[in-house]
């Protein structure tokens, strides 16, 4: 099979861009990755692309299940040690979604509210449940699906790496993966605007992962008002013959 990607970023209405996006091959593995820092709480952009470039050295020098099983533990470590080296550091924190492929085996790990989104015969098939408040509400039968993206507390999240609690509780996946697949990782500032029907729109409009991810994004800016939107980032995957 073979795995095409296309990468997009922009800090939006922000003045930083705290969102941090990348991916790498090792073989015939494949690795993507978005963090999302919070600017909230200090220096977002320093977490989110100290963990991204610590996942993706990391995912060159081990197994598949080795990195499953270690790395978003490892980067928390990493991000912990940060903290104490510097008060101004002590509150970053940043989410993290990631994808990895090796032949017909799919790996999903992520923690926060960064998405990944499985696409199958051009639809969605599932994606990632976010670690907010508003994703409890939907689960509780409170607020619908759709209600996330307009919510007032949609940005308070329960689980970021960084946080101070001892034990990191994250989230995997696993699944097959098959020829005409398609994947998405995007932070929140992408999924807000971006809805999973226009997702499926244009990918349908679109043969190439490129196309498609330039088709989404225009639809993140023109459904947003640019002077308060959010740090926008996204990961388009497609899998061939």
């Amino acid at each position: 099979m073979k795995i095409e990607h296309s990468i997009f970023t922009d800090k939006g209405g922000r003045p930083v861009n705290e969102d941090c996006a990348d991916a790498v091959r090792s073989g015939e593995r494949y690795c993507f990755v978005i963090c999302d820092g919070l600017g909230g709480h200090g220096m977002g952009d320093k977490a989110s692309s100290l963990v991204t470039g610590l996942l993706t050295e990391y995912f060159k020098s081990v197994s598949l299940d080795e990195f499953a099983r270690d790395a978003l533990q490892r980067a928390q470590t990493a991000l912990k040690k940060v903290q104490q080296t510097d008060a101004r550091l002590k509150q970053m924190r940043t989410t993290a979604v990631i994808l990895c492929i090796e032949g017909s085996r799919g790996i999903a790990l992520h923690i926060g509210d960064s998405r990944l989104y499985r696409f199958r015969e051009g639809r969605v098939l599932s994606r990632t449940r976010d670690h907010s408040i508003p994703q409890i509400l939907v689960m509780a039968g409170e607020i619908t699906e759709e209600e996330i993206r307009s919510h007032p507390d949609r940005n308070k999240l329960l689980r970021a790496l960084g946080d101070e609690n001892d034990e990191l509780r994250v989230e995997k996946s696993e699944f097959d993966v098959r020829p005409g697949d398609a994947f998405l990782l995007c932070s929140d500032g992408f999924w807000e605007p971006v809805t999973e029907a226009e997702m499926e729109r244009t990918l349908a409009e679109n043969g190439k992962v490129k196309k498609w991810l330039s088709s989404m994004s225009k639809l993140a800016f023109q459904n947003s008002d640019r002077s308060k939107m959010d740090n926008c980032t996204a990961v388009a995957v497609t899998v061939r013959e």
